[in-house]
């Protein structure tokens, strides 16, 4: 399975490079709210920092609009690819771009019909929301499960990108299923590689190496 980063910070996405987990990495606009520096400057950045896809989504409503910032985006590099939420306007842009050879996104996924027709689209990649689906009570893990069962039954390209990550659960129960991709922050990341008993563990090691040391 793909780890993505959700970050825009190049200092975070740095430290999952240097761990040898960042296979790509998604933004949205918040995750550019807390950064300095152009969304453009940021872009670049983030893509000399990693040779994998970097998600950069478009926030415009209109089909027309959409297209056009998507080919924007797309010039700044190869590594660019266009997030684009689900929508009717929002698919025609998936449809258009994506037969002119750049790669999208479709992101603010919550039911197994709109990933259904991202893929119809043409989509290279959809993020369902787990952990949003979660806060409303309704298991975010089932979406995957369905959307992974669609796909698998009419052989569509479309890569799914499991998003929305909480915790070390989500990711395991996404990686169990055969989703391609997890985008996480940086936190969630750190927490894959720890368990209460290797620190206790590594602790008694070194406290009985303290010892053969001191011989």
């Amino acid at each position: 399975m793909k780890i993505f980063i959700d970050t825009a910070s190049v200092a975070e996405l740095n430290q999952a490079v240097a761990l040898g987990v960042a296979d790509g990495v998604t933004t949205n606009p918040t995750l550019l709210a807390r950064e300095s520096g152009s969304a453009e400057q940021i872009y670049r950045d983030l893509c000399s920092a990693i040779d994998g896809p970097v998600c950069a989504e478009a926030v415009s409503a209109d089909a027309k609009s959409i297209i056009q910032e998507g080919k924007k985006l797309a010039q700044i590099s190869n590594q660019i690819v266009v997030k684009i939420p689900v929508s009717k306007e929002g698919l025609l842009a998936v449809k258009q771009l994506e037969s002119e050879g750049i790669r999208t996104n479709v992101t603010l996924v919550f039911s197994p019909m709109q990933a259904l027709m991202a893929a119809k689209a043409g989509a290279s990649f959809v993020c369902p929301f787990v952990g949003r689906l979660d806060d409303t009570s309704q298991p975010g893990m089932e979406l995957i499960e369905q959307i992974l069962a669609i796909y698998n039954n009419y052989d569509y390209e479309t890569e799914v990108i499991v998003a929305s990550i909480r915790n070390p659960l989500h990711v395991r129960d996404a990686a169990l299923m055969g989703a391609h991709a997890a985008t996480l922050p940086l936190k969630v990341v750190e927490q894959l590689m720890r368990h209460p008993l290797t620190d206790i563990g590594i602790e008694k090691f070194l406290q009985d190496w303290g010892k053969v040391a001191g011989r």
